[in-house]
This record gives structure tokens, C-alpha cells and sequence, in this order.
């Protein structure tokens, strides 16, 4: 849940009020879709109960081969994503620091270190973070819900902004539900660290179920509650909308405070996928996918160097749209990391088909999932696809080397 909940419901609401009603309708969508994927992760955990998540299961099933392309597919995803998270801490961050709005590139360069710093320490230090963001972040999620509830109760229809509608049309849900899914990346970040768990067969198979449907719940509450309680245009506007939803009631200072925990929020989320961008290359260089420079651990048990290069990747593709708006930023980068994880959703859900032989709801799901993840391909588009095509053709080169040195072993 930590880090499920995070950038996606403080940011998402301003990216998707353009879609007006397709953007409930694409949270439905995602919903599914998500509780379909996480349960044939957890299938897949009890099943194989090893280090790597994705890339263990699509290494299992398929072979080495498309393993290193899942594998490479999901750390794409991971730490281009990680520019998005941290550009949306930036956003939040802005409402009380105006002055750092100019500067979001940079700010959100200088938070991805500090938790590379953290998640350097050790696993423990990470999850120590984690749990203390996870109890502030959904603070001001909560009000959200009583605020709505109050005044919905007080002034019934009357509270429903009417905003003009906006046509539903399939398009449009598959772009909105291209982005929602933003808000559920990390349904399969419980089975990535397996090794380093208690009873990982019954664990993690029990925290992507019930983290998933808990988070999706509260999605659909606060996502309702901001689109028929507030105008789209001043939602579509707003670099903190559940900021100013609750300072809308409340005040402007709570506008500044709820800021704050979106923060944290968003902060809490980076740092558990930081913690996943070093996990991943540690797994694929154990499994003999990944040069082994990236299995190297500290005294800690931390995998430095991968760490290290993929904070120099997400400083790359960050500072490299510099120029782009805050929101625009955001988006961009989003939609970039979600196409290139979605090689990573594909073979996860057709190694779930392939493994859970016997498993008849297992494999139901497993390609009700993969049908999902398709149409989610399609709804980000060209651009987002064609980036992500590039950043996972520059995997190729990395394979034959590493295939290269197994053979001259």
C-alpha cells in the first residue's frame, strides 16, 4: 500500500479532469484490472516463492531470454517512474514553496538521492521510512472522505458540481485507464524482495490481494469525491487538487498543510521504489541475466551499484525535459515508464497461463490480465510507446554481452 498510495491520487485527478466522466469510468477499468494482476501475482508468489518478482516468473516460465526482457522492461519502468514520483513530491511540495515550482526538474533529481541514500543504509532503514509515511499519507486521504461525506449529507445534489459533460467513448476510457493504472504500479512490488521475507509463499501473496483491493477502494472514494465536488477546470488547474479540495472548506492554510503530506505521500512512494531499483538488477545478476557487477552488496546487503546507476538513468531522462511544466513533466514521464513496464505486466500475466497449470482461476486471470495490459499499450499512445521502445531496444546490447561472457565462462 505504501507504495501503491503515493503520487497518483494527489496528481492524477488535474491530469485526468479532462476526461470528465471517462476518468471514472477508467478508474473502474484500472480497478479490475489491477485485482486481476494482483491475483495472479499472488498466485504466482506461492507458486514461486523466489527473489525478483516479474522477471523470476517470466524467467521460470519462458526461459532466460524473455526473462531478461521482463526484467529489463520492469527496471525501466521502476526507475524512469521514479523521475514522475518525484516530480509529483515537487508538485505538492510547490503549493507551500511557490519558489520551487521553476525548479521541479532539479528538486525532483535531489529527492531521488536522498532516498538512494536511505535505501543505501539497508532494507531495514527503507521500511522503517515506509511505515511512517504509509500513517501520514492517509491522513488527508481520510478527510477528503469526511469532508465529501459532510457535504453531501448537508447539501445533498446540491453539493454535485454540473460541469458540461464530456462524451464517454472507448478511446477515451483506454487513455484515462492508461493513466489511472499509474496509481496501482507496485501491485507486484511485494513479490520483489521475496527472499528477504518471512514465509514469503503465505505473505506476499496476502499483502498484493489485500493491499490492492484496500487501495483500490480508497481511490474510488477520493477520485468521486474531487470530480463531483469540484469544478474540472479548477481541478485541471490545480498542482495539488486534494490540497485544495480540503482548503476549499478549511482554509487556505490546510491548503498548505495537506500539501505537505501529499509530500510525504509521494515521498513514501519513491522511497519504496527506490528500494525496488536495486532489487531488480540484484535479482536478474544472481539469476545470471545481468552482469554480475550489479549483484555487488555493501556490508549492508544492498546492492550499491545499481542503485547508484539507476539514480544516474532517472537524472538523465528528468533533467533532459527540463523544459516542460510541472504537470506536463509529470505526464511525460509517466506515461514513458508505464509503456516500458508494460513488456513486464504482458509476461507476468502469460507466465501465470503457463505455470498455474491446474490452477483454472489462476490462468483465467492470467489472460484476462494480459488483455488488460494490451489495451492498456494502446491507450498511452504513440509517444509514450515509441520512447519506450527505445529505452527497451537499449537493453539489447546488455543481453548479448552478459550471454557473451556466459559462454566464455
Amino acid at each position: 500500500m505504501g507504495n501503491l498510495i503515493g503520487s497518483g491520487i494527489y496528481l492524477l485527478p488535474a491530469t485526468l479532469a479532462p476526461f470528465g466522466a471517462n476518468a471514472t469510468w477508467g478508474w473502474v477499468v484500472t480497478i479490475a484490472g489491477a485485482m486481476a494482476l494482483a491475483f495472479v501475482f499472488a498466485r504466482l508468489a506461492a507458486a514461486v516463492p523466489q527473489a525478483g518478482g516479474p522477471y523470476a516468473y517470466a524467467d521460470a516460465a519462458f526461459g532466460p531470454a524473455v526473462g531478461f526482457a521482463t526484467a529489463w522492461s520492469y527496471w525501466t519502468l521502476i526507475w524512469a517512474g521514479n523521475g514522475a514520483v518525484a516530480v509529483a513530491a515537487v508538485s505538492a511540495l510547490s503549493v507551500a514553496i511557490p519558489a520551487l515550482a521553476p525548479h521541479a526538474a532539479v528538486a525532483a533529481v535531489v529527492m531521488v538521492w536522498v532516498f538512494v541514500g536511505v535505501n543505501v543504509r539497508g532494507v531495514a532503514a527503507a521500511a522503517r521510512v515506509q511505515m511512517v509515511t504509509m500513517v501520514l499519507k492517509l491522513m488527508p486521504l481520510a478527510a477528503v472522505a469526511l469532508l465529501a461525506g459532510w457535504l453531501l449529507l448537508g447539501k445533498g445534489g446540491a453539493a454535485v458540481v454540473q460541469d458540461a459533460p464530456v462524451p464517454l467513448a472507448a478511446g477515451t476510457i483506454a487513455g484515462a485507464a492508461a493513466l489511472t493504472f499509474w496509481g496501482f504500479l507496485g501491485v507486484e512490488s511485494a513479490t520483489v524482495p521475496a527472499d528477504r521475507m518471512q514465509n514469503p509463499a503465505r505473505t506476499v501473496p496476502r499483502a498484493t490481494l489485500i493491499g490492492t483491493a484496500a487501495v483500490g477502494v480508497i481511490y474510488l472514494i477520493v477520485s468521486g469525491a474531487i470530480t463531483a465536488l469540484m469544478p474540472r477546470a479548477a481541478v485541471a488547474a490545480s498542482p495539488a487538487p486534494i490540497a485544495d479540495f480540503l482548503g476549499s472548506a478549511l482554509g487556505g492554510a490546510t491548503t498548505q498543510v495537506v500539501a505537505l503530506f501529499a509530500t510525504v505521500s509521494a515521498l513514501g512512494t519513491l522511497n519504496g521504489f527506490v528500494l525496488l531499483q536495486g532489487e531488480v538488477p540484484r535479482a536478474m545478476a544472481r539469476g545470471g541475466v545481468f552482469p554480475r557487477w550489479f549483484g555487488h552488496e555493501n556490508g549492508a546487503g544492498v546492492p550499491v551499484r545499481a542503485h547508484v546507476l539507476a539514480g544516474v538513468l532517472v537524472t538523465g531522462v528528468t533533467l533532459a525535459n527540463y523544459t516542460r511544466g510541472m504537470g506536463d513533466l509529470f505526464a511525460f514521464v509517466a506515461a514513458v515508464s508505464l509503456a516500458a513496464g508494460m513488456l513486464a505486466y504482458f509476461a507476468s500475466a502469460l507466465a501465470g497461463v503457463a505455470l498455474l497449470r491446474g490452477d483454472t482461476a489462476g490462468r483465467a486471470a492470467g489472460i484476462g490480465s494480459a488483455g488488460f495490459v494490451a489495451w492498456l499499450s494502446y491507450g498511452l499512445g504513440f509517444e509514450a510507446n515509441g520512447w519506450a521502445l527505445v529505452l527497451l531496444l537499449a537493453g539489447v546490447p546488455v543481453y548479448w554481452w552478459v550471454r557473451r561472457g556466459a559462454a566464455s565462462d
